[in-house]
């Protein structure tokens, strides 16, 4: 995957993610709540992985 594909996923990731952890605060559901954490970390690494990648050009 590329530099833009990368950072796509990654805000679609961390949109869902804090969608879900907002959901279960509000529901008091730990397990969404922290489903939507991990899923938010998952997309600051898919961030940090596309610039990365762009930093290096697509080369990795």
């Amino acid at each position: 995957m590329g530099e833009f594909t990368d950072k796509v996923g990654a805000v679609a990731n961390k949109a869902v993610g804090s969608i879900k952890e907002g959901i279960g605060k509000a529901t008091d559901n730990e397990k969404l709540q922290a489903e939507g954490e991990a899923q938010q970390l998952k997309g600051t690494g898919q961030d940090v992985k596309g610039s990365v990648k762009g930093a290096l050009g697509d080369k990795i």
